[in-house]
């Protein structure tokens, strides 16, 4: 059953205006959302009564209680603190030098990473591990400051499933990675601010050829968000390609890792084989003792 984040962020490009801002206001003050009357929360943003029952029924609630209830849910299942643990940290000033500036970079990446890890939703990562490992093909996608993270990804999914490509911008034959995807494909995009064309316009055509949309991403209501069937989110402040470069690569390494360790038949025959053959073809240098 798809949770209430989900149904908003799938449905937030097609509703009004008005109901873009309750449903923001709902992903982002659950806790407010979960004891406060429809009335209450279209005063909080703005909104009339309607809209906010309006909105309801877009996501297939029966009312404004029935939402009221699955959140409540949710927050009583959720083992988070609605404390940012980001925010006991100080901020970083000139005086910070040496070890002081190497502590403070250490507690700022360890945070990131544990609230990012801790965010995701165990259903949605075992479906995107599932489907990542059944899949005939996979492309990757991230562009700019993205591309590093994509590259990383395609070269280890290859290691561990095989059949990986990386979509790379004008360098590549869009149309030719495009034709070979259907619904049997999984695509992996990678978006932060500023969210370029090029990714969503490739998102988009490859899900209206079938393919199984995972997205890496800043919001659950990014432009990249729309086009997810799996989300997951990096948290970390603006720039996210400094801030979230950390939490990024370990969101993907928890998604790699998860692969090779799936005990999967299919995965482990290919680990095996690409061993063998990277022993047979290259040329290591070996470490003098």
């Amino acid at each position: 059953m798809e949770i209430y984040t989900e149904k908003i962020r799938k449905n937030y490009n097609q509703i009004t205006k008005s109901q873009q801002k309750v449903a923001k206001f709902i992903i982002d003050h659950p806790r407010e959302v979960a004891f406060q009357t429809a009335k209450q929360v279209g005063q909080s943003c703005g909104a009339s009564e309607t809209t906010v029952i309006r909105l309801c029924y877009i996501l297939s609630y029966s009312g404004f209680s029935e939402l009221q209830k699955e959140i409540q849910m949710s927050l009583l299942d959720s083992p988070s603190s609605s404390v940012n643990p980001i925010g006991n940290f100080r901020e970083v000033s000139s005086s910070l030098k040496d070890k002081d500036l190497i502590h403070y970079v250490i507690e700022q990446d360890s945070a990131y990473v544990k609230s990012t890890l801790e965010d995701i939703d165990v259903k949605q990562y075992q479906k995107a591990i599932d489907q990542l490992i059944h899949a005939n093909n996979r492309i990757v996608i991230g562009l700019r400051s993205s591309y590093g993270s994509a590259s990383w990804l395609m070269f280890s999914l290859n290691i561990v499933i095989g059949n990986t490509l990386q979509y790379r911008g004008e360098i590549e034959d869009a149309n030719y990675l495009l034709s070979q995807i259907n619904e049997n494909s999984v695509v992996i995009a990678i978006s932060f601010p500023r969210y370029t064309e090029e990714t969503l316009l490739f998102v988009n055509a490859a899900k209206k050829r079938g393919a199984t949309i995972i997205a890496i991403t800043d919001d659950k209501l990014s432009p990249l968000g729309q086009y997810a069937d799996i989300l997951f989110r990096v948290i970390a402040p603006t720039p996210i390609p400094l801030k979230g470069i950390t939490p990024t690569f370990s969101l993907l390494n928890l998604l790699v890792t998860s692969i090779a360790a799936s005990g999967d038949e299919k995965v482990q025959n290919h680990m095996k084989q690409y061993n063998q053959i990277s022993n047979e073809f290259y040329p290591f240098a070996k470490k003098e003792i």
